[in-house]
Formats: C-alpha cells, structure tokens, sequence
C-alpha cells in the first residue's frame, strides 16, 4: 500500500497486476530493511497516534499506544479544572502535545526538546494539521532560564532570580540549595509566561542496563530517548524537583514511566509535597502514568 499508494481494497481488486519496475526496486529495499529489523514507523516514516497520523523518523521515538494513556488522562484534567497553559516536555515527535492541541483547541501549547532534529519533525506534524504549538529546543525547562538570563542582560525590571535560581533543584544540588531554590520559587518570582496549569512528559526513563535495549523497535530508537541512569529515574527526578518551580498553584504533573517504577514515582511526588498522587494503568494493566497536583506555599 505505502510503495503503490493503492488502498486495501484496490490492491486486492488489483491483485493481478504487475509491479512497476521502480515500485519494485523500492519494494525490495524496504523488504531488506524490515527483514534487518527496523521498525515499520520508520520504514513507512509515520505512526498513528490518538486521531492523528504523525511523521517519525529515527530522530523521534515511535509513539506507542500506552501513552494514550497520558493524553486520556490529561484531557480529564484540562476539562474538569479549566486548565489551560500546557507545557510538553522531551516531545519527540509532538504526539502527546499534539493529541492535547488537536482535541482542545483553546489551550496554550508549549513543546521543548533538546534535539534540533526531533523539534523539527513535531514542528512539521503540528503544521500538517494547522496546531499552533510553541516549540523551543533545550532540555528540560532550560529554555525558560536562558529567556531569563538575556532579559536580566537587557536590565529587564522582573524579578528573574528565581527562575535561575530553580535550576538548583536539578540533580546533584546540595539538600540546602534546593530548600533554598524552592522557597524562592514558591514566592512568585517568576514571570507568568513560565507558569503553567499542566505539564506533561514522556522522559527517559529505561535502565541503562535493561536487556531490553538489544531487543525490538527499541534497538533503532534514539539512545537518548530511552535511558535514563542506572534505575532509569534520572530524568524524572529532575523533571518533578524543578516542575514545582514553574507549576502555578494546584497544577498538574503527569509522567509516563516504565511498568515497575509506579511506586517509586509515587514516593518521589510525595516526597517533593505533590498532593493528590496517583498512578494510572495502561492497556495491559501495567502502572504506566504517574501523577500529582502541586499547591504552591502561599
């Protein structure tokens, strides 16, 4: 179908027809790359995802149907509190923020990824279907600190301590720095715009020694985009530290994670003061989404 860009009903009406001879040739070598492994995504360059068909290429990872999950649940959170501002981290391919844009219209969509690849591939799926998304390239909320430190440069009055200040709580800052950088973010410093209702990810977050690397789709996948240190918490750790520095009061974090890593994600939000932590399961009934509600100290 994808090589003749026939439907499945006129390829079997047209089964008697022979290949041309081009259609052949490229038959053949995406009949020699599948056979070697890679996955049907990348052979085709898109994948379904809720009710969009989204482009991936090996720069993106293959959006996968238990984050489906995420999105179900993100939807309920946004229609049932008015939330509004989104903000996607380590989007990929844009899917879940696209799926959030395409089904609610009215949000404010922000998407950040620290590949220029990956960023340019979801910018073209959100221009295939008209969603204005503001897509910024970093990792993490780095993005935000960056905007801060050329507007403090530019001797802008707001009060940008903060917001640079929230990077103490990424890992590895001493317990003190990150009471000290929470105070300070709780206090309102930061400028609106880097305040949201919901934020959602997706992370890294497979063992660095997982045998499941060798195996599947995951092998073609982008390295980066999968591991995340030896319990494979790293990136989530940091992600729910510094999301209390830009969550506007009773906002909402909402993180896929591996299907034994539940309890731990739940131990981690409660830790950091989240409210309301659950975890949703996936289509197999496996623990796949964590969540929690922030209240800032007022």
């Amino acid at each position: 179908m994808h090589v003749t860009k026939l439907n499945k009903v006129q390829l079997i009406t047209g089964d008697l027809e022979e290949l041309s001879a081009l259609d052949e040739t490229v038959f053949r070598a995406l009949l020699t790359e599948r056979l070697k492994g890679v996955p049907m995504a990348y052979i085709l360059g898109e994948r379904e995802f809720w009710d969009l068909t989204l482009k991936v290429t090996p720069d993106t990872l293959i959006p996968r149907p238990d984050t489906e999950v995420l999105v179900e649940k993100a939807l309920t959170l946004i229609n049932c509190n008015h939330l509004r501002d989104v903000l996607d981290l380590g989007t990929g391919s844009g899917a879940i923020i696209l799926a959030l844009k395409h089904t609610v219209p009215e949000i404010h969509a922000t998407a950040i990824d620290s590949s220029r690849a990956a960023l340019e591939v979801a910018m073209e799926n959100a221009a295939r279907y008209h969603l204005e998304v503001n897509f910024q390239q970093g990792c993490w909320f780095t993005p935000f600190v960056e905007e801060c430190v050329a507007a403090s440069q530019e001797g802008s009055d707001i009060q940008y301590g903060t917001k640079l200040d929230a990077l103490a709580l990424s890992e590895g800052a001493s317990a003190q720095d990150q009471a000290r950088a929470q105070a300070q973010a709780e206090a309102g410093g930061l400028p609106q715009a880097a305040r949201f209702d919901l934020i959602v990810s997706n992370p890294p977050y497979i063992e660095e020694n997982d045998p499941h690397l060798s195996e599947g789709d995951v092998r073609f996948e982008p390295r980066s985009a999968l591991v995340s240190g030896k319990d494979g918490l790293d990136d989530i750790r940091i992600i729910a530290h510094e999301a209390r520095a830009f969550l506007r009061h009773n906002g909402y974090l909402l993180l896929e994670h591996g299907y034994n890593q539940g309890a731990a994600v739940r131990a981690l939000l409660n830790e950091l003061g989240y409210h309301k932590v659950e975890t949703i399961r996936d289509y197999g009934q496996n623990e796949r989404v964590t969540l929690g509600c922030y209240r800032a100290k007022v």
